[in-house]
């Protein structure tokens, strides 16, 4: 399978992301992606190969193999990492429509835009964002439990007991490498919980975020609106009247004083 195609396509989606969008899309890619096309597709290239039951009847084998390995690790994992991805493309979609509708826009309006930003996560994008992932944490939990369920846990034996027809008896069956396919499963759980936990570190985000915003546009609401019903007004008179008059000053020095307050008006008045 070529993966390269959906890894171009969701690069784009990292102009979008937060930095939490980043580390999840970069880990998909580096320790899921990689790992899946370089090592765990040749680790379980020989499964059914060399596959072994001791017994010579025909088809015990292939009924035994069928019984333990309902699924293929390798297609439950490609499954998964479609189903992990493709929330992503819900995001770009999002944003490709809003470029369109604000191209749409611009023409009609004489080059006023309807959105500064397209990419900005806002409105229904903040929403269509938000959605995403709460897929991609569903869809990484239902296949770690589906794994879970089929194989009864996160381990293979390297002995598996089988008495289904048309196996004579009960038959000891073996897989081939069966500890290092115990590690790169595990490695890929771990790897899936990582993303999970990821994806549930950037709803807080978002949420906490969106919180806070909204906090803050509401105490900016309710000063202004204090602002306006508390007017200030002029509660004090003018310093001018409060001036003090120098008791030492004799009536003569008084009366000139008030003299050239007089005259000063009376200038002031004719210019």
């Amino acid at each position: 399978m070529n993966w390269s195609g959906l890894e171009n396509l969701l690069s784009g989606v990292n102009k979008y992301s937060t930095a939490f969008g980043r580390i999840w899309l970069s880990m998909v890619f580096v320790f899921r992606v990689m790992v899946f096309v370089v090592a765990a597709q040749r680790v379980w290239g020989d499964e059914s190969k060399d596959f072994v039951c001791n017994t010579r009847q025909p088809g015990c084998t292939n009924i035994c193999y069928d019984h333990i390995f309902p699924i293929s690790h390798i297609r439950l994992w490609a499954l998964q990492l479609i189903f992990v991805t493709c929330p992503s493309l819900l995001v770009m979609a999002h944003v490709k429509f809003r470029e369109g509708k604000d191209k749409k826009y611009v023409e009609l309006h004489q080059g006023s835009h309807l959105y500064a930003n397209p990419g900005k996560k806002r409105g229904g994008l903040w929403w269509t964002y938000l959605l995403s992932l709460v897929f991609k944490a569903g869809f990484d939990t239902a296949f770690l439990y589906i794994l879970y369920r089929i194989y009864h846990g996160y381990d293979l034996p390297r002995l598996s007991k089988c008495s289904l027809d048309p196996c004579p008896n009960t038959v000891d069956c073996f897989i081939s490498r069966p500890t290092e396919k115990k590690i790169f499963m595990l490695f890929m759980v771990v790897s899936s919980a990582l993303c999970i936990f990821m994806c549930i570190c950037e709803m807080l985000y978002l949420i906490g975020k969106r919180i806070a915003k909204l906090v803050q546009v509401r105490h900016e609401n309710e000063r202004v609106m204090f602002a306006d019903q508390h007017e200030l007004t002029t509660i004090a008179p003018p310093r001018s009247q409060y001036r003090r008059t120098d008791p030492t000053l004799g009536d003569s020095q008084l009366s000139l004083n008030r003299k050239e307050k007089i005259k000063e008006g009376t200038v002031t008045t004719t210019l």
